[in-house]
């Protein structure tokens, strides 16, 4: 890589930067470089071993994930900033996954999507550092395209990769959103933090599907937000009886993981609960017409993977459930009302009963 000149750039500039991305709502800002070699491997490996399942596209784009200038010409250094969602009003999670008759929703998920908030408060932060600097070529990301959001976090300092392959800060855990900004502003590098795992392996040795096959290495094949949110086929019979009552995602390994003892509340009124999605009976969900879906999930990052694995989803928890009259009459009242994905798992669930 070609030298960068950074005394192009003022010297209180990140300062700056710091102070307005606090304003925006972050809780922390970073700089890293494009390099990004050992990620690409990692990458390449993972794929190769067929672990990304259906999610083909992370490697639709070729190198354009690792190699941020491919992405967007012109780019020399990737901001980084993170914002906790942890929605500390919410039941607590344990009680959920215990109550069999609940569905548990994964806490990020609670509110609105993140996605647009997110991007909004990166596109004015862009705009006021561009206000300092001058002219400044950038564009924003936040889960929104191929960007290898966390070698770029790690990078940059905002935590280390956990073995659970999420992102952990000594002082919020990792119940937090990333974003980047791509510039061709040679900012100074922030320096990354060392890692702190040590010898710890909660997050393994709970994940109910065994999905983190080695330290740093998960088959999404095997986890339970895969199989909820990416995939929109049947799902796999071995795994039903272990999802439980998990209906979207499965935050299982952060809660169990001792640095989420530091996670901090948000602050965003939009990551709180909606529509009672922290404890929501399975039954009243279960009988949500395609329209109450639609309406009472606008806004929602739920509202992605449609109607029909929502109630493939919530099947497969009512399968798990003990037997009452209840559950028993909602799987059979939906099964002439459904698609024949949807009715392979009522079968099933009807089955357990």
């Amino acid at each position: 890589m070609n030298e960068i000149n950074t005394a192009l750039v003022p010297n209180d500039l990140f300062d700056k930067m710091k102070g307005w991305s606090q304003s925006y709502g972050f809780q922390q800002i970073g700089v890293s470089d494009i390099d990004l070699q050992n990620a690409e491997k990692s990458l390449a490996d993972w794929v190769q071993a067929g672990f990304h399942g259906v999610m083909d596209y992370m490697v639709r784009h070729g190198d354009k994930r690792t190699r941020p200038e491919e992405l967007v010409p012109g780019t020399i250094r990737v901001i980084t900033v993170r914002m906790d969602y942890w929605p500390d009003i919410a039941e607590e999670p344990w009680s959920v996954l215990e109550d069999d008759q609940k569905g548990f929703i994964s806490r990020y998920a609670l509110g609105r999507d993140y996605h647009k908030l997110m991007r909004k408060r990166l596109l004015k932060l862009s705009k006021r550092i561009q206000q300092e600097v001058g002219e400044m070529g950038f564009r924003v990301f936040c889960d929104s395209a191929p960007v290898m959001e966390k070698a770029l976090a790690e990078k940059s300092g905002l935590g280390w990769l956990g073995k659970h392959s999420n992102i952990l800060n000594r002082e919020h855990g990792s119940y937090f959103f990333l974003g980047e900004i791509y510039t061709d502003l040679p900012l100074p590098l922030t320096n990354p933090t060392s890692e702190h795992c040590g010898s710890c392996t909660s997050c393994i040795d709970i994940c109910p599907t065994q999905a983190i096959v080695a330290p740093y290495h998960v088959d999404a094949r095997r986890c339970i937000s895969y199989l909820t949110i990416e995939l929109r086929d049947a799902i796999p019979v071995e795994f039903r009886s272990m999802m439980g009552n998990r209906i979207y995602g499965c935050d299982d390994c952060q809660l169990v993981c001792p640095w989420n003892k530091f996670a901090q509340a948000t602050v965003e009124s939009d990551y709180l609960p909606r529509h009672g999605l922290d404890s929501p009976q399975l039954v009243d969900l279960f009988s949500w017409t395609e329209q109450e879906f639609l309406t009472r999930l606008e806004g929602s990052p739920i509202r992605r993977i449609g109607y029909e694995c929502w109630l493939r989803n919530i099947a497969v928890a009512l399968g798990n459930a003990r037997t009452t009259p209840e559950v028993k009459s909602a799987l059979i009242n939906r099964l002439d009302n459904c698609s024949e994905l949807v009715r392979e798992h009522i079968q099933w669930a009807l089955e357990q009963h």
